[in-house]
């Protein structure tokens, strides 16, 4: 039942990775301003001015993540958990 259980969070896991990966893609996070710049940069270059908005957007929630995870798996080590 236990190793069931683990696999399905696995599966959880990796269902939730490529849900991300996918929407990733589809992602406008330009403000107004950031679009007309972009609308007169030209496509390629405004694919990439998106992808910077973006990659700056995700960073902090990724850093904090990274900071979360750490601190709950050095809690569970000092309260003896598994």
């Amino acid at each position: 039942m236990l190793l069931k259980l683990m696999i399905m969070k696995q599966w959880r896991r990796l269902l939730v990775f490529a849900a991300f990966l996918i929407s990733f893609q589809l992602v406008q996070a330009q403000c107004s301003i950031c679009t007309k710049t972009a609308e007169q940069l030209g496509e390629g270059p405004a694919k990439g001015l998106n992808k910077g908005i973006v990659y700056l957007m995700l960073m902090p929630f990724a850093i904090g993540g990274y900071i979360g995870f750490r601190w709950w798996k050095n809690e569970k080590i000092i309260r003896g958990e598994n």
